[in-house]
């Protein structure tokens, strides 16, 4: 199988496409509902980030950071002021922390950590507005999920399973495009920046389920500005990176079995087709998790003997571990996630600690878990049967998982989520005053507002 794309609009390069498409955001009118999508993809950003400033992960990036004693007005969420790509790389590093941020459905990764990451961390250094800032962020996630989207025979899902993480890989030219909106970066110029973030792109699967995985967002969010300052600056980079032959893809995916999304700006917002997340664990885990959970209720006090799980092929592939060891390795193991399910948690953050992996509970059920993978099955849809002592079997399926752009999350789910999450750090009222500060975001002297919201207590 070769490269396969449909013929662009015009007859130009990739990177030129995205160059002119990157200059003209700033003129740009979104649609209401884009422009709301963004904002809720904020609130969801910020709410994982603050809740997870004192995780694991978070905890050291940000102790070297500072340590660095770099000056800049950029804020690290709780903390100091650095400069915009140190606090991009913490504030990276917290959205990601718990596995519980944003994710586009068509495999382009978790777009909103790197690019929201980029687009505050920027905005408090040049003192940008509200309307400027959602519109590189916007620009950033159109073009992020389409180099990145595709379905399972896209890019992202052919990264997947090349052992490349997409969030790191084209989070960094996601953020460089952010980062050249607010910066006013000239067409030429954004192209060498994107060719600069593309030659720094990396991120393995291998390390999901260690602290790596989340620093994966912070460094593609750190890297991406760092390649619009160098732009910015007089640096040169290569220019043909981001094309189909010779380029970045040719690198990473030497098969070259992959098809290729067009740049079709003009078609679609991508940006209406993100995901997000109602549980806190790999995105892969999701429908089987919501399917085991809405078994759970019938499973109370009785034995279960044998679990079957039909799951989607990346299931396998990035969350296939079935004995973990540690809570973040639980996260990417879809068996301990089904036993959650199956027992009746949640999923949400605080169900990943080291009492729940070992509750003898969860994890007696996983050498009776069963994952039969299911090559045509969308990863939003999963099946489970459950057979119980005495043979009684109960099946369950979910056909579109919470959270799908085709089953959205409520107002009110994200509410909820946003508030567990933030409570626990900032208390129930500054929390209920962030979040109506970020629903109306695109009010003037927001960013102002929220910079004061998120400082450190020890600056206040």
């Amino acid at each position: 199988m070769t490269i396969r794309e449909q013929p662009a609009r015009a007859a130009t390069t990739r990177s030129r496409q995205i160059s002119d498409y990157v200059s003209g955001a700033r003129g740009r009118t979104f649609p209401p509902e884009v422009t709301r999508a963004a904002v809720t993809a904020l609130i969801d950003y910020i709410g994982v980030a603050v809740g997870a400033v004192n995780d694991a992960p978070v905890v050291p990036v940000r102790r070297v950071a500072e340590s660095w004693g770099a000056r800049g007005n950029a804020p690290i969420f709780l903390g100091p002021r650095t400069t915009p790509a140190l606090a991009a790389l913490v504030n990276g590093t917290m959205a990601h922390a718990m596995d519980y941020d944003d994710a586009h459905q068509m495999g382009a990764g978790h777009v909103s950590c790197p690019c929201w990451s980029a687009a505050l961390a920027l905005a408090a250094q040049l003192g940008s507005d509200e309307k400027e800032t959602l519109a590189a962020f916007i620009t950033g996630f159109e073009v992020m999920a389409r180099l990145g989207g595709g379905g399972p025979k896209g890019v992202g899902r052919n990264l997947h399973r090349r052992g490349f993480h997409p969030t790191s890989v084209l989070g960094r030219i996601g953020a460089a495009v952010v980062a050249s909106v607010l910066m006013r970066l000239d067409p030429r110029q954004v192209e060498y920046a994107m060719g600069i973030a593309a030659t720094t792109a990396s991120g393995l699967v291998g390390s999901f389920g260690t602290h790596a995985k989340p620093f994966h967002g912070g460094k593609a969010a750190m890297d991406g500005i760092l390649a619009v300052e160098l732009a910015a600056a007089g640096f040169e980079g290569a220019t043909q990176l981001l094309e189909t032959e010779k380029g970045l893809l040719d690198c990473l995916i030497q098969d070259r079995a992959v098809e290729v999304p067009p740049l079709d700006f003009g078609a679609r917002w991508e940006i209406l087709r993100n995901g997000f997340k109602p549980y806190a664990s790999c995105r892969a885990t999701h429908a089987s998790v919501q399917t085991a959970r809405s078994l759970a209720p019938q499973l109370a006090g009785r034995k279960i003997t044998r679990v079957h799980a039909k799951v989607h092929p990346n299931v396998m592939v990035v969350a296939g571990r079935t004995d973990p060891r540690t809570p973040l390795e639980c996260k990417f193991s879809a068996a301990f996630c089904i036993a959650l399910g199956l027992r009746g948690y949640p999923l949400v953050a605080s169900d990943f600690t080291e009492a729940t992996l070992k509750n003898r509970a969860v994890t007696a059920l996983l050498p009776l878990i069963e994952l039969e993978v299911v090559p045509d099955q969308p990863q939003y849809e999963a099946h489970l049967d459950v057979w119980l002592e005495g043979g009684e079997r109960l099946h369950g399926d979910t056909p579109v998982v919470l959270g799908h752009a085709d089953n959205p999350m409520s107002e009110a789910d994200f509410r909820t989520k946003f508030e567990g999450l933030v409570e626990p750090v900032l208390g129930k009222a500054k929390a209920g005053k962030l979040y109506a500060l970020l629903n109306n975001f695109a009010a003037a002297g927001t960013l102002r507002k929220l910079d004061a919201m998120l400082e450190s207590k020890k600056q206040q």
